[in-house]
């Protein structure tokens, strides 16, 4: 069919349905009309899989693929347009300033425009633009990604979370069948794409999988009768996240199937911790990790957590593998394979690094045990439970709400203290059972206390530790001082509170020295000097397990 052809069989209102190729001539001449209508700037077009992106100055136009594949159907012009109403609706939950509408294309394919009375032949969702270099993908590559943009996406991914309505108990999504089958048909798709020197080991992360699945799958079905299964962004990777006037904006979630939308919130942030980890950046995923679970506290997603690391990773190096094989040769396809390999070895990476441990921090007030808890996350890849969050969640106050209790009352009774380390040990139980070292944060000066979470640690046989954060007194006084005054931490400790603390300490000893790294609280969180005392954790949790210090 000749563009004429093509022009008048839109022009008088024909089957309105375009073609692939018809759809690539409509691209070209797109960039032309949109460069005259945003005054002449140069128009640039970026192609992916399912679609066409075209930038024109401050805007953006997303237009959907006239194409069907096994995961998304655009092959109708009343499906395209389905799903950018479906795009508009879903992102405008996160990024709202975003998402503008949706543009009917008019015209034909060789004369297109956005305006006048001729019926659409197509559909673009409008977006605002923003330059590439805004991506959290693109500032982490060049170390422009400061600590606290990972803690301000960890909040917004768990207030999202909040936010969403559970699955209808009569859908299939997360049931745990569903869960396992979408794992297994990964392997399916990997198995003939992979060299022959992967096929053994992809059979053992299949077997992996499978034996992991068989561990979790109770874990499966009460965190979907919870109501943990949600219609969540589905594809929430650093090139989803962008820094937009100055604030961490996740963009461009998957609209096109349900069944990778309504997943476990455990599954959508190990996608965002496994892409760290790929990165190169262990440390932002835990730190990731550690912000989302102290904001939701569902600290039951630790014990499903390593399954969806490894599933995610799978899932990227099928779709590398799938490219490779598109590609056939060349300097492309062996980037592609690479990439693959890479995804593969992370995933054995996740699947076998575990390290079962106790670690208490131990401390008075004002010793800085939060900070240098939430560093030995970062380093260790460990789950930080903090008395001080907890002890208000089981109030119902936020972590930093003010709950204006005197000291020994209200939320400080010995009853309310007893029942918050009950409950940080039952986390620390949870954590340790699914293989995770669990760093408790608290003051934990009474003998008592600490022998408890040292004979939890014995009977669920994992290591266990004694971080002693060492302040001089009056330094101690001074920090909780400044911290009271300016209100806003979880910590409502006084110095009243600080120096009953000192007064009634039971001061390490005996067996418990030999489980002790004793550090200098003044010191810098990321100070090279305490580099030491961190690898001796590690190696005291290693050593427990038979592994190489």
């Amino acid at each position: 069919m000749n563009g004429a052809c093509g022009a008048s069989r839109f022009a008088a209102g024909g089957s309105g349905e375009i073609t692939a190729d018809e759809q690539r001539r409509l691209v070209a001449a797109l960039a032309r009309h949109l460069a005259a209508r945003h005054g002449g700037a140069a128009v640039r077009t970026i192609e992916t899989h399912i679609s066409y992106v075209l930038l024109a100055g401050e805007a953006a136009y997303k237009l959907k693929k006239a194409i069907a594949l096994p995961f998304v159907d655009y092959s109708t012009r009343a499906r395209r347009r389905h799903f950018c109403d479906e795009e508009l609706r879903l992102n405008g939950r996160l990024a709202p300033a975003l998402y503008r509408g949706v543009v009917d294309v008019r015209g034909s394919p060789d004369d297109p425009m956005l305006d006048g009375p001729s019926p659409p032949i197509d559909h673009m969702v409008l977006m605002r633009a923003f330059d590439d270099d805004a991506l959290l993908s693109e500032r982490l590559a060049r170390g422009d990604v400061a600590p606290e943009r990972i803690d301000e996406l960890a909040a917004r991914v768990a207030a999202f979370h909040a936010g969403l309505p559970p699955a209808a108990s009569g859908t299939a999504f997360g049931a745990p069948e569903r869960v396992l089958a979408d794992a297994l048909e990964n392997f399916d798709e990997i198995a003939p794409l992979v060299d022959p020197p992967w096929e053994g080991r992809v059979d053992a992360l299949r077997r992996w999988t499978q034996a992991e699945f068989a561990r979790c799958a109770a874990s499966f079905a009460q965190r979907r009768r919870a109501g943990c299964v949600r219609e969540c962004h589905g594809d929430l990777h650093l090139r989803n996240v962008a820094l937009v006037d100055g604030v961490v904006t996740v963009f461009d979630g998957i609209e096109f199937s349900d069944e990778l939308r309504w997943i476990d919130v455990a599954s959508e942030v190990a996608f965002t911790a496994m892409d760290l980890c790929d990165r190169g950046r262990d440390d932002y995923a835990w730190r990731f990790l550690d912000g989302w679970f102290a904001a939701t506290g569902d600290y039951d997603a630790a014990g499903v957590l390593r399954y969806y690391l490894v599933y995610r990773a799978m899932v990227r190096a099928k779709v590398r593998l799938l490219r490779a094989a598109q590609l056939r040769t060349g300097a492309a396809e062996r980037e592609a394979r690479a990439e693959a390999e890479r995804y593969l070895v992370l995933a054995e990476r996740l699947a076998h690094d575990v390290a079962p441990a106790v670690v208490l921090m131990h401390g008075a007030s004002g010793a800085g045990k939060s900070t240098f808890a939430r560093v030995l996350c970062e380093r260790l890849g460990a789950i930080r439970l903090r008395t001080d969050v907890e002890r208000k969640r089981m109030h119902g106050l936020a972590a930093a709400a003010a709950s204006r209790s005197a000291t020994g009352a209200g939320l400080y009774t010995a009853d309310a203290t007893q029942r918050t380390y009950d409950r940080l040990a039952a986390l620390a139980a949870a954590i340790v059972g699914a293989g995770y070292t669990a760093v408790l944060d608290g003051t934990f000066l009474e003998r008592a206390r600490r022998e408890r979470m040292r004979e939890l640690a014995a009977r669920l046989a994992a290591a266990f530790a004694i971080v002693d954060v060492v302040v001089p007194p009056d330094v101690l006084r001074e920090r909780v001082a400044r911290r009271a005054a300016a209100g806003g931490d979880p910590s409502e400790a006084t110095l009243e509170v600080l120096e009953r603390q000192l007064a009634r300490a039971e001061p390490l000893a005996g067996a418990e020295l030999a489980c002790v790294v004793a550090i200098d609280g003044t010191t810098a969180p990321g100070d090279p000097r305490l580099d030491a005392a961190w690898a001796r954790v590690d190696s005291m949790r290693r050593a427990a397990r038979g592994a190489a210090p």
